[in-house]
């Protein structure tokens, strides 16, 4: 979304709340119904937490340190417009982990040393009344993975056999030692904030079956068995989530048709050279700004 339309909606918003009324007279109870409605954004504390999925990188304009690659346009800012909150505290940081949530994540770009993320769980307090939470991918070293799986050879061999160990996929096992993490950090968002409704993404579809080789240099095989290894990771999510009493929000299913494989148009997120400003393997402005209108429809149930 262009920055022109968000401005323009913050505006319509503001004078809505303000009772003022361009061309018509108000609706009968339209005051009663703005007023209310401005009641309880004013009471409204969102807090995102996350990895790179929510926090953006390379999608203008930044935010924040600019190692955490945190855009101004990524689902968390887009959500807060929609659901016009008090106050925003957005500390989704690339490379983020389960553990950065409680201690602090060290930062560095192009090799430069670029200090500490505080913990995210700083940004909880009691007054907390909103959380979402993408986070899992890091844990599982899911885009290192795909980076490894980048072949110009049709004749090659499988990569995922480089992650087969005695007959074990070593990144299936890394996704269900995530999950206890998920856990221990959902139970400590409730603990810093009772008081919060707490959703918990999953991941989108990056590949379509059997891939696209070469436009996404990944083979077919390959290709499955990395977006089977995203959606593992999804119901793994899941399962913790509805453990642990966050919601899940599914991202996969609307975004499906939406993959790295599709025209500029209509895909959400980037492949391995992206064609919109957006890190390599990520989603793009499109699909954060898709993303925060499935968390807004689920919070509209």
């Amino acid at each position: 979304m262009n920055v022109a339309p968000k401005l323009l909606k913050g505006m319509l918003r503001a004078a809505a709340a303000a009772g003022l009324v361009v061309g018509a007279a108000p609706a009968p109870g339209a005051a009663a119904t703005a007023a209310a409605g401005a009641s309880a954004a004013a009471g409204e504390v969102y807090v995102a937490l996350g990895d790179s999925m929510a926090s953006g990188p390379l999608i203008p304009l930044p935010t924040g340190p600019l190692a955490c690659g945190r855009s101004t346009e990524n689902y968390a800012h887009e959500l807060a417009d929609r659901l016009g909150v008090a106050e925003l505290r957005d500390v989704t940081c690339s490379g983020a982990k389960t553990d950065h949530m409680t201690r602090p994540q060290s930062l560095s770009l192009l090799g430069v040393d670029m200090g500490e993320a505080p913990p995210q769980f700083d940004a909880l307090g009691a007054d907390t009344t909103l959380v979402t939470l993408t986070i899992g991918g890091n844990d599982a070293g899911l885009v290192g993975v795909a980076q490894d799986c980048m072949q110009l050879d049709p004749t090659a061999d499988l990569c995922k056999d480089r992650f087969t160990e005695g007959g074990v996929d070593t990144v299936a096992q890394r996704i269900e030692a995530m999950g206890p993490k998920l856990g221990a950090v959902l139970d400590g968002i409730r603990a810093r904030a009772p008081q919060a409704r707490v959703l918990v993404t999953g991941y989108g579809d990056y590949i379509k079956p059997g891939g696209c080789w070469p436009y996404q240099p990944v083979l077919a095989a390959d290709a499955d068995w990395l977006q089977g290894s995203v959606n593992h990771m999804n119901r793994v999510i899941a399962d913790r989530a509805a453990a642990h009493g966050a919601e899940y929000v599914d991202v996969f299913t609307p975004s499906r048709g939406h993959d790295a494989c599709q025209p500029p148009g209509d895909k959400w997120v980037e492949g391995y050279v992206p064609t919109a400003p957006a890190a390599p393997l990520h989603p793009n402005e499109r699909g954060e700004e898709a993303y925060a209108g499935i968390i807004h429809e689920q919070l509209r149930d």
